[in-house]
């Protein structure tokens, strides 16, 4: 008879990751479904004193009508264009990502006021129990207890507070979103070759064409990309988001891009999802480009050689919560006597690339956490939630073993002296979730590679 403990273990399921899993999600779940019966019983309260029925009920109704389309673009983009309800190219999707982005901050922003304001109101509960003197002088002056200035401070304050997530939002949709910007990185690399010095590359990450990435915004990126006069252009990963967008459309457009060298790229993970890895390397080589799958090329430039390799996505557990070994297989494309650079779209697998020798990785997939905040000098993103790799340049020793406690960390290129590796995490092109960038425009970037 087979015991509890052996199921559980052929079954070869994480457990306590599975339950993390469950309780975020239920967190999640329950935020969002707080945040929208607030805003509910707003309207339900502000229409109330309406003297209209007839346009009480309408707008109301408009309301409800509005949140139904709200959820089911939800459900489509849940399942990643397997299948839709809402037609494409309508702005429903949308405008159902910055619904519930600035709902929910919202919510949060105004429950925050509201605490603000009841620590307040104990505070002075207090300071009256223990202090006979003001509690006498309180009594006496009926305006101090009602404190219209209290009153109006926190009406306004939460009235600001619930405003200024929506104003963001709108913002980030509509102009930081699109504010496409250069960034130019020099990267000291250990055993590079003189001639291999000044070398430069383009790379152009997470373009995501969608509803709301459109092909001409494509094709402007990529020549924003083709000023840069690049000798090799790499594209890492997510060129579609689900799987009814056109991976032929934005293909075409990245065979726009120019190089000596040529374009390379690897695929993310929302090929995966799409199910269009082995279609996307077709597209590349149909037009004269090569993604790499698990595939290594050498390139030569000035008469010296580097290890160009690609790897998919690199999961860092299985759908059980198991861990499993990232960059399997990399190790034999791993060349001891020239430089090699890896396209991995997902910057956690920097660990291991170092490990094995590699001394430069290129990745994307944070997208810089799409929204950043700043305080007390400390950079606050969502993607700290799922990698120590955010965005920009980091280093890591050679050969270090991958299990040890990650080291890397924002670094300019002057401090990178002794023989390391290096990641470079860029910040994308597009957006999933939210069609939002605050703190974090998209990017384009140029890497110089320099001799440590």
């Amino acid at each position: 008879m087979v015991s509890w403990k052996g199921l559980l273990r052929a079954l070869d399921v994480n457990w306590g990751w599975l339950f993390l899993r469950v309780c975020v999600g239920l967190a999640i779940i329950s935020l969002l479904f707080l945040s929208q019966r607030f805003w509910f019983r707003a309207l339900w309260r502000m229409t109330a004193g309406w003297g209209t029925k007839a346009l009480r009920i309408a707008a109301r109704l408009l309301y409800l009508s509005a949140l139904i389309l709200v959820i089911l673009a939800t459900y489509d983009g849940l399942r990643m264009g397997h299948g839709r309800i809402i037609p494409r190219g309508t702005m429903i999707t949308a405008l159902a990502g910055l619904w519930y982005f600035s709902a929910l901050l919202s919510y949060v922003a105004v429950k925050f006021v509201h605490g603000f304001d009841r620590i307040w109101q104990f505070a002075k509960r207090l300071l009256k129990r223990n202090v006979p003197a003001v509690a006498s002088s309180v009594s006496a002056n009926p305006d101090v207890v009602a404190n219209p200035s209290r009153r109006y401070f926190f009406q306004t304050a939460t009235a600001a507070a619930g405003a200024a997530p929506f104003l963001s939002a709108v913002y980030g949709f509509a102009a930081e979103r699109l504010n496409y910007q250069f960034r130019y990185v020099e990267i000291p690399l250990a055993n590079l070759p003189r001639q291999l010095d000044g070398m430069k590359i383009a790379q152009i990450s997470d373009i995501h064409l969608s509803g709301y990435m459109p092909r001409s915004q494509v094709r402007r990126a990529v020549d924003m990309a083709n000023e840069l006069d690049a000798d090799l252009a790499v594209v890492t990963g997510d060129f579609i988001t689900g799987a009814g967008d056109p991976i032929e459309d934005c293909i075409d457009e990245v065979r726009c891009l120019q190089a000596p060298l040529g374009v390379w790229g690897c695929n993310g993970n929302h090929e995966i999802y799409a199910g269009v890895e082995a279609e996307a390397k077709r597209l590349f080589a149909r037009n004269g480009m090569r993604l790499l799958r698990s595939e290594s090329a050498q390139l030569q430039f000035r008469g010296a050689s580097f290890n160009l390799i690609g790897v998919d996505y690199q999961r860092e557990r299985t759908p059980s919560g198991r861990r499993v070994q990232m960059l399997a297989g990399v190790g034999s494309l791993v060349r001891k006597d020239m430089p090699n650079i890896l396209l991995s779209h997902n910057p956690n697998s920097f660990n291991r690339a170092a490990e094995l020798g590699i001394e430069l990785s290129l990745a994307g997939h944070t997208h810089g956490g799409q929204v950043q905040v700043e305080i007390l000098d400390h950079r606050l993103s969502p993607a700290r939630f799922i990698t120590d790799y955010v965005a920009g340049l980091y280093s890591r020793p050679l050969f270090e073993p991958a299990r040890s406690q990650a080291s890397g960390h924002f670094i300019s290129a002057a401090a990178l002296r002794r023989p390391a590796s290096a990641l470079y995490v860029n910040r994308g092109l597009g957006t999933v979730g939210a069609p939002v960038r605050l703190g974090v425009p998209p990017e384009i970037t140029l890497i110089t590679l320099r001799s440590a």
